[in-house]
């Protein structure tokens, strides 16, 4: 993906932006969707009501519990979506993938007091989002340090989220699989049924598309020796036992990478990890990681 400016965002935060690998002009439906569902064709009916017109104020964006942090610019975005370059100030006081404490002041942020409280909740939800997809990344990360073997992700994302989940998942310390089903592929069960084996599958696969990575999903110790005779090089061990793992691992002979797949959770994480797999595969990251509680305090000028 190529990052381009967004000159919504303004020279600053679309740098940051694009030095996360996400593109800012990509960015802008997602963001303005959000915004409109959030007022609905009408207006903030009690910031209406209850905030002077031209009041100014200072809004922190809060850690309620301690965590890893992820989506620092995607929130700011949302700020300046909503008030403009020439009418807002961003104190960064962390940074994507910091550890921070409960309390700790992640954003502060100085604008009109109406377009404050209209981009708070907007920005609250893609920040506690992706910062609860971190925390939970950096968990299982921690969960198998030093046994050589990377946390990834897989497709199992949020439509039109895919980029920023998994730019969280590397905020946490995790490593991005593929990003959609052009940039490699993964030989599943059905493309097996379909290509009447899964050597065949792998060489129709590298046949058509020679200069793309292929993934080889098997089932058994079987399979697993059919595809490395076929020469895959990465090979997905779905619902393998750790003894049928360690067993795969001493067949391969580090002649291919190993991924372990299916119903993992973070309590055999390290069991599954020393068995000698270079990648453990957790589906949960992006589609079931609970948000980070990131709350938003108002300090008014007056």
């Amino acid at each position: 993906m190529t990052a381009r400016d967004s000159a919504v965002f303004g020279p600053t935060v679309s740098a940051m932006l694009v030095a996360a690998r996400l593109d800012p002009v990509a960015l802008e439906p997602l963001i303005t969707r959000a915004l409109d569902e959030d007022l609905d064709g009408g207006v903030d009916v009690t910031t209406q009501a209850t905030v002077p017109v031209g009041q100014t104020a200072v809004l922190d964006l809060v850690a309620r519990r301690g965590g890893v942090v992820a989506g620092v610019p995607v929130a700011a975005a949302v700020f300046m979506a909503v008030c403009g370059d020439d009418d807002v100030e961003i104190d960064f006081l962390a940074a994507d993938g910091d550890t921070v404490a409960e309390g700790a002041v992640i954003i502060s942020v100085r604008a009109s007091t109406h377009a404050l409280l209209r981009a708070e909740r907007p920005a609250l939800n893609l920040l506690g989002h992706l910062s609860g997809i971190a925390t939970a990344t950096r968990r299982w990360v921690d969960a198998v340090a030093g046994t050589g073997a990377a946390i990834r992700d897989t497709r199992k994302t949020t439509p039109g989220m895919r980029a920023l989940e998994k730019y969280a998942v590397r905020c946490g310390g995790g490593v991005n699989h593929r990003m959609s089903l052009s940039d490699a592929a993964l030989v599943k069960d059905n493309h097996v049924l379909a290509a009447g084996g899964v050597a065949a599958a792998f060489r129709l696969v590298r046949e058509a598309f020679p200069g793309v990575p292929v993934e080889v999903e098997v089932d058994s110790l079987d399979q697993l020796d059919e595809v490395l005779d076929a020469g895959a090089d990465l090979v997905l061990l779905d619902n393998f036992a750790p003894e049928q793992m360690r067993t795969a691992v001493a067949r391969t002979g580090g002649r291919a990478r190993l991924e372990a797949s299916g119903g993992l959770t973070i309590d055999v994480a390290r069991e599954v990890a020393a068995t000698g797999v270079d990648y453990l595969a957790v589906g949960a990251l992006t589609h079931s990681s609970p948000v980070l509680d990131i709350g938003a305090d108002l300090r008014t000028d007056d």
